[in-house]
C-alpha cells in the first residue's frame, strides 16, 4: 500500500444521485421552485444490520462531499476532514457508516448555479433561485431517503456544517440521535453579513462577470479570488497570523519598494485565492454566503426556546477561544437556550490559537470530544458502566489524576440521593461521582467543569457536561429544575460563594455541599509550629498552586447557611480514618464535611 494511503479509507467515489424529479420539483423557501436535483455524495464505512451507525458530515463554505480518502491513486491531498474520519479515527469508519453530501448550490456535482437549467439549456447563472439553509437540509434528508437511511446516530459540521446541524436538529427531531455543531451560530453577526458582502462586491464588480453567465469565457476569477482572500482572513486569529507569518518578507531581506506582494502573508493570501479560483463557481460562492446571511433561527421560530423546544436529540456544542467569526458567546447562546428547554446538551469552549479554522486543525482535542460523543451515543451504557471505578486503567493528565485525589466523599454522597433523581454536579472534575449516580442509582445527571481536560474526558465518559466558570452565573437553569445539585470540593474554590450558592438553592430542591476543613488540628499545628501554609492529605496542595482560594471551617459555612436562609437537613463531619460521622469536636477532628442543604421554607 502507499505510504499516502496508510490510516485512510483508500480510494473513494463521489457518486451522483437525482432526489428530485423535473416533474416533481422540490418547493424551496423564497417560494420558487427547483427540479431536478442531483446530489453528489460520499460514502465511508458500512451501514450495520440494525441502520444505526450512521454519520452524517455537514460541510462548510468551501467543502464538498470529499471528506476522507482520494478519489484517484494519484491524488496526494486527501479530503478535507481526513484527519477526522477513517479507520479508528475520532469518526471511525469500522464502526460508522459515513455520509457527506455536497451542498445545494455547490460546484462539486450537486445541482447549482453552473448546472443546465433544463429550461434554457444553458448554465443557471442568476437564474438559479435563492436557496437557504432549510433547503439544503431538505434535500439532505431525501438522499438519505434513497438510501435507505431510517435515522441518523449523529449529525455534524463545522461552520456552516453546524448551521446545518443546527436545522437538521430542529426540521427532524425524530430522525436524529445526536447533534454536533463545531464553532457554528444560529445566525450571523452583521460583522459576519458585512465581510459576506464585501467578498460578493469583489465577484459582482468584477468586469468578467458577465451577468453570472460567464462559463464560455475566463470568468471573474479576479474578484472570486479577492472574496476567497477576504474570507480567509476571517477565519484565522491574529494570534495565528502572527506566529505564522509575523512582517516576515517572502524572498528577500529588504522591501522593493512597490505595489506588489512581497510580505509572506500577502503571498499567502493571494495562494488561497488563486487556488479557491481553480476549484470553486462563483456563482455558486453568491448563492451559499447568501444563505448563510439567511440562517437566523430565531428569527424562523420565534425565539431559540421554541425552535429548541421540540428537539429530542443530544447535542453537542463546540466552540473555538480565538474564534472572531463564529464567536464562543454565539455558541454560548445555543448552549443557553438549550439549557433553558431541560435538553440534553454539552459544551467545550476549545482553546486554540488557530482562529475560526482550528475545526479543521485540532485533531488531537477535538477528536476526542467528536470520538467521546459519538461512541457514548453509540452505545452509552457500556461506556459508562465500563468508566465506573475504573477510570485507573484510562491515561490521565495531571487535573485527572489531581481531581480524582479531592474526591473522597463519593459513598456518602451517594447515599444522600434517592434513586432516578435529577442531578447536576457542579465542578464535576472527571465525571467518577457522576458515573457512579448513573449506573447505580439510575439518576439522569448533569455536570457543569471549568478545567478543559476534565470535559474531555467526561465527554468521553457519556456525561453531559458543560465547560463554564460557575462564577458567570446559572440564570438560564429554571428554579427547582433539579432534585439535587453537588457542590464536591468546590465551594472554597469559586470567587463568588454566596452568589454560587444561592442560585444552586433556587435551581435545585436540595444542595450536597463538600469541603476541607481549614480548621482541621494539622492545620492548626501547622501554622501555630511551623508558621506556614498547612499542607495535608485532604489539603495537598502548596500556597501557590492550590485551586482553594477561601479557606472555611465547618464554623463558618454553619454561619453561612444561616445567614443565607439555608436549612441544614443533615451534617456529616468525616476524617479519613474513619468514615461515619465524627461527633466529638468536629471542627478540630473532622478533616472534610459533608451537608445535605435546602431552601428554608420558614
Amino acid at each position: 500500500m502507499d505510504e499516502h494511503l496508510k490510516n485512510s479509507v483508500g480510494i473513494v467515489e463521489t457518486r451522483t444521485l437525482r432526489v428530485v424529479s423535473a416533474d416533481d420539483k422540490l418547493g424551496l423557501q423564497c417560494g420558487k421552485s427547483l427540479g431536478p436535483i442531483d446530489v453528489a455524495y460520499e460514502t465511508y464505512g458500512a451501514l450495520n444490520d440494525s441502520g444505526d451507525n450512521v454519520v452524517l458530515i455537514c460541510h462548510a463554505l468551501s467543502g464538498n462531499a470529499h471528506v476522507a480518502g482520494f478519489n484517484s491513486a494519484g491524488e496526494k491531498k486527501p479530503g478535507w476532514w481526513d484527519i477526522m474520519v477513517g479507520p479508528s479515527k475520532a469518526i471511525d469508519t469500522n464502526k460508522y457508516f459515513v455520509i457527506c453530501s455536497n451542498f445545494l448550490g455547490g460546484c462539486s456535482g450537486t445541482t447549482g448555479p453552473s448546472s443546465i437549467n433544463p429550461e434554457t439549456k444553458k448554465p443557471y447563472g442568476l437564474d438559479f433561485p435563492i436557496i437557504t439553509i432549510a433547503d439544503t437540509v431538505n434535500v439532505q434528508k431525501l438522499l438519505l431517503d434513497k438510501l435507505g437511511v431510517k435515522q441518523i446516530l449523529a449529525a455534524i459540521g463545522g461552520s456552516m456544517g453546524g448551521m446545518q446541524v443546527i436545522q437538521w436538529s430542529i426540521a427532524y427531531p425524530d430522525f436524529v440521535r445526536s447533534a454536533l455543531a463545531i464553532a457554528s451560530t444560529t445566525k450571523l453577526s452583521a460583522q459576519a453579513i458585512a465581510f459576506d458582502a464585501v467578498g460578493r462586491s469583489a465577484v459582482l464588480g468584477d468586469s468578467k462577470f458577465a451577468g453570472g453567465q460567464y462559463h464560455d469565457s475566463e470568468g471573474p476569477d479576479r474578484g472570486l479570488a479577492i472574496a476567497r482572500m477576504i474570507g480567509h482572513i476571517t477565519y484565522l486569529s491574529e494570534e495565528s497570523m502572527r506566529q505564522k507569518f509575523g512582517r516576515e518578507l517572502r524572498s528577500s531581506d529588504d522591501y522593493r519598494y512597490d505595489l506588489n506582494s512581497e510580505f509572506s502573508v500577502e503571498t499567502y493570501l493571494d495562494y488561497q485565492g488563486q487556488t479557491f479560483v481553480e476549484r470553486f463557481d462563483a456563482n455558486s460562492y453568491l448563492y451559499i454566503t447568501k444563505a448563510m446571511d439567511y440562517f437566523d433561527v430565531a428569527r424562523d421560530y420565534g425565539t431559540l426556546e421554541h425552535a429548541f423546544s421540540n428537539i429530542s436529540c443530544r447535542f453537542l456544542v463546540v466552540s473555538i477561544t480565538s474564534d472572531w467569526l463564529f464567536t464562543p458567546k454565539q455558541s454560548q447562546d445555543i448552549l443557553d437556550a438549550l439549557v433553558t428547554c431541560g435538553k440534553n446538551v454539552t459544551y467545550c469552549n476549545i482553546s486554540s490559537p488557530y482562529g475560526h479554522d482550528a475545526f479543521l486543525l485540532e485533531p488531537k482535542t477535538l477528536g476526542a470530544i467528536i470520538r467521546g460523543f459519538i461512541d457514548t451515543t453509540h452505545d452509552p451504557l457500556n461506556r459508562l458502566e465500563g468508566s465506573v471505578g475504573d477510570s485507573h486503567k484510562h491515561k490521565h493528565s495531571a487535573r485527572v489524576d489531581r481531581a480524582k485525589r479531592a474526591r473522597v466523599d463519593y459513598e456518602l454522597i451517594s447515599s444522600l440521593i434517592e434513586k432516578e433523581s435529577k442531578v447536576l454536579d457542579v465542578g464535576c472534575g472527571d465525571g467518577e461521582l457522576l458515573s457512579r449516580l448513573i449506573v447505580g442509582k439510575q439518576v439522569v445527571g448533569e455536570g457543569i467543569e471549568l478545567d478543559q481536560d476534565l470535559v474531555v474526558h467526561c465527554i468521553g465518559r457519556g456525561i453531559s457536561v458543560v465547560h463554564r466558570d460557575i462564577d458567570e452565573g446559572l440564570g438560564e437553569y429554571a428554579t427547582d429544575c433539579f432534585d439535587y445539585a453537588i457542590l464536591s470540593q468546590t465551594l472554597q474554590t469559586v470567587k463568588d460563594p454566596e452568589k454560587v450558592f444561592r442560585e444552586l438553592l433556587r435551581i435545585a430542591k436540595k444542595v450536597i455541599v463538600s469541603f476541607p476543613n481549614f480548621g482541621h488540628w494539622k492545620c492548626r499545628l501547622q501554622l501555630l509550629l511551623k508558621g506556614h501554609s498547612p499542607r495535608t492529605r485532604q489539603l495537598p496542595f502548596r500556597w501557590y498552586d492550590s485551586p482553594n482560594i477561601h479557606c472555611l471551617t465547618l464554623k463558618d459555612f454553619d454561619e453561612f447557611c444561616e445567614e443565607l436562609g439555608a436549612n441544614v437537613e443533615k451534617k456529616i463531619p468525616i476524617s479519613k480514618h474513619r468514615r461515619s460521622a465524627i461527633r466529638f469536636l468536629p471542627n478540630i477532628l473532622a478533616d472534610q464535611a459533608i451537608y445535605l442543604t435546602s431552601k428554608y421554607e420558614g
